[in-house]
């Protein structure tokens, strides 16, 4: 949710600007903001999108990191990959119903198509978790903290927006810098649409305690990109380095709401922890009377996976619908940068009042289940000993100023770091935002490993 105030003068946003398909890294001169001529027979800008996320080392590495559960035994519980494949295809539904009616309304400028708005949202929803690190918000926590116990002394000579970076890490923020500054690396050039509809909270860590306190979309490092792509795609700026929305991040938030809310209770079946007939009351609630009704006459001789299932499919489709119908009754105000709420929580009180239950069950009964959180004080001792290491490592080759009079173990780990490791001209600052780049970088089992091998236990 964004408060930012109303802004003088009547501001609005435009969709021939906010659907921008200028790549980053190959913008056009005087041309950012107008969308390429399309070709009938080729794939959109904005297609390409989705499948270079697809294809790219960053999306296939969340297939082993911690959706909810970390190190999960049961298969079908979900990682973070299908968890964003899921998503994706909730966002790919949003934007197609949406620009369906951008396209009714005369709204869509020269070359885009309604097809071209799902493909937008769906890209935008496969990226969402692309900068998470291991062990999933264990692993934000656990980074946050390290940083957090040291003292002044620790970080001489920083900035302090790089030490409220750092202090405050967020998987979002990371997920921007990889999608923008380490964009050679993951070999990913998103247009600025996708970009823009990737950005949830878009401002600062600075900026983070008057909006959302914990949550923001970019670092200080990238702060001149950011502002880039914001001015091209004309979001209203609401103060210096905030900005209101792109639009099409409402429709990424309440893909990733609806998914979060539904299928982290459905593997709560899975993993023992909540009871399938809690499920099914929850979603029922969801439901008008025809389909309880059809339920009813469904349920009979199905198996426990089989009566959820029928439930999470109608409820989904019951949601996109009613968050679909949230944003155009409440479009001047999210063009105008003033709405203050998400799609979810304006789309009535059934499918908000639904979505917070099965938050609040998921956040009573499996946040707090004894072999999660056992697992997640393992996950925050293996990323204070690769913290440990990787940063007593950039350190001394700060020190010595060059990497032959390294000690042996220093080498090693700066060797592991690969293409983010420090080297002795990247100074302090940007040192830890390497190290930041390898720990996010890794799986939960590659992280687990490495801590293990580094404590001498390989």
């Amino acid at each position: 949710m964004i408060d930012a105030a109303p802004i003088a003068t009547e501001p609005c946003m435009r969709w021939n600007r906010l659907l921008d398909d200028t790549r980053l890294g190959a913008e056009r001169p005087g041309l950012s903001g107008a969308p390429r001529p399309r070709l009938d027979t080729a794939r959109s800008e904005f297609q390409k999108d989705h499948d270079r996320l697809i294809f790219s080392e960053p999306f296939r590495k969340l297939g082993r990191k911690t959706q909810v559960h970390p190190l999960p035994q049961n298969d079908r519980v979900h990682n973070r990959l299908t968890h964003s494949l899921e998503v994706s295809c909730v966002g790919r539904s949003l934007g197609e119903l949406a620009g369906k009616r951008l396209h009714a309304d005369g709204l869509l400028p020269p070359g885009v198509v309604a097809a071209d708005v799902a493909a937008i949202v769906q890209a935008a929803c496969l990226a969402h978790d692309i900068g998470n690190p291991p062990f999933g918000h264990a692993g934000e926590f656990a980074i946050r903290d390290w940083y957090a116990k040291h003292d002044a002394a620790f970080f001489a000579g920083m900035a302090q927006p790089c030490i409220q970076d750092l202090t405050t890490f967020e998987g979002n923020a990371q997920g921007f810098r990889l999608l923008t500054s380490l964009v050679d690396t993951a070999g990913l050039r998103l247009t600025y649409a996708t970009l823009g509809s990737f950005i949830k909270y878009p401002w600062s860590a600075t900026h983070a305690p008057r909006y959302r306190p914990g949550k923001f979309s970019y670092f200080d490092s990238e702060r001149e990109v950011f502002a880039t792509i914001a001015h091209s795609m004309g979001l209203l700026e609401v103060e210096p380095g905030v900005f209101c929305r792109h639009p099409l991040a409402y429709f990424v938030e309440a893909a990733d709401d609806i998914c979060y809310a539904i299928i982290d209770i459905e593997d709560g079946i899975e993993m023992g922890i909540l009871h399938t007939f809690e499920v099914e009351e929850l979603l029922l609630a969801l439901l008008p009377p025809t389909l309880r009704a059809q339920f009813e006459q469904f349920r009979h001789d199905r198996s426990d996976r089989q009566r959820v299932r029928w439930l999470r499919g109608k409820a989904v489709d019951l949601l996109i619908e009613e968050c679909v119908a949230s944003f155009f009754a409440n479009q001047p105000a999210i063009l105008g940068g003033v709405f203050r709420s998400s799609l979810v929580e304006a789309g009535g009180e059934t499918v908000a009042s639904g979505i917070n239950a099965a938050k609040s069950l998921a956040r009573d009964r499996i946040f707090t289940h004894t072999r999660k959180m056992e697992i997640e004080i393992g996950a925050y001792a293996a990323v204070d000993t690769l913290l440990d290491a990787c940063s007593d490592a950039a350190r001394e080759l700060l020190i010595q100023g060059s990497g032959t009079a390294l000690s042996y173990r220093a080498s090693r780990i700066l060797g592991l770091m690969g293409d983010s490791a420090p080297t002795a001209s990247s100074g302090l600052e940007n040192s830890y935002r390497l190290i930041n780049d390898f720990l996010s970088s890794l799986t939960d089992n590659r992280a687990s490993e490495l801590a293990q091998v580094i404590r001498g236990r390989g």
